[in-house]
């Protein structure tokens, strides 16, 4: 997109001091956008030329002044140019913030992660199971308690997340959480979405994860033997409660459900089938992805 800048010097007559001279102000210009500041000069009226932008004639005060101006000019040209070298976005505010000094406010990175949580659950039923919540919530305390271990902070500001604040991340996880590789991954991998959200907001403009490598190793699923469930059907138990827990777990087996599906099953779902007899009818409730 082509930027349009323009720098114009004008006195505010209105602001005329008991001296008789006049403020002499720059205007900024961005895409119909502008901003303000003062020279910190000071010239009589009378010698000021609107048209020319500059004072009139050739006098010490006027080569002085004038020159000043000059270099203001210069340091927004050079300031236009070390945006467009740092391949930020042309704007009056960003402008402005480069040639004044004006750093932008810092963003922290657990605000952001915990904003990103709680949008989950306002939209709990809608987009997001209660199991996802709940691995984003630990995700934060790991994020949390992981940099008070590295960094002695209680925060980060995420210009500072590079790649070796990562690989640091998931050396903690393996070593101090001591969990297994499946499980550091997939931690990592709730940490990168808000990675994402920060890119796609273009709070950041470089990819800590750009390379960064992961790996789910495959697990070998055990199954319970016929001769195994049939032990556990006559198992018997002392207490009403693991009788109950045992029944349920039974009945996962035997249906395919899985606990959240049988904690949310009602009388409702069971239906007569075409064959006349009793069925389940319910749609399996899945980890929303995100």
């Amino acid at each position: 997109m082509n930027t349009s800048i323009s720098i114009l010097f004008y006195i505010k007559r209105a602001k005329v001091n008991n001296q008789g001279v006049c403020p002499i102000y720059t205007r900024v210009t961005v895409n119909s956008k502008r901003f303000e500041f003062s020279t910190n000069k000071y010239i009589n009226p009378d010698k000021w030329s609107s048209e020319g932008n500059k004072v009139k004639g050739s006098s010490e005060e006027a080569r002085a002044i004038n020159s000043h101006l000059d270099y203001l000019k210069n340091q927004v040209l050079e300031a236009e140019k070390k945006l467009f070298k740092k391949d930020i976005n042309i704007t009056s505010e960003s402008l402005k913030n480069e040639l004044l000094g004006l750093s932008e406010p810092k963003r922290m990175l657990i605000p952001i992660f915990q904003d990103h949580n709680n949008k989950i659950k306002e939209l709990l039923g809608k987009e997001y199971a209660q199991g996802t919540l709940e691995r984003y919530k630990t995700s934060l305390k790991h994020t949390i308690d992981f940099i008070e271990w590295k960094y002695k902070s209680s925060d980060i500001e995420i210009t500072k997340i590079d790649h070796a604040f990562i690989t640091d991340y998931e050396f903690w996880l393996r070593s101090v959480r001591n969990c297994a590789n499946n499980t550091a991954v997939k931690y990592i991998k709730n940490f990168h979405k808000i990675i994402k959200l920060c890119l796609a907001n273009d709070w950041l403009d470089k990819n800590p994860f750009a390379n960064y490598k992961s790996k789910v190793k495959e697990v070998e699923r055990v199954y319970l033997t016929e001769a195994e469930i049939q032990s556990i059907l006559e198992k018997d138990f002392k207490t009403e409660r693991l009788s109950l827990v045992r029944d349920i777990f039974l009945f996962s087996c035997f249906t395919g459900l899985a606990y959240i599906d049988v904690k949310n099953l009602t009388k409702s779902h069971i239906s007569l089938g075409i064959d006349g007899e009793k069925w389940i009818f319910t749609h399996r409730q899945k980890t929303e992805s995100a």
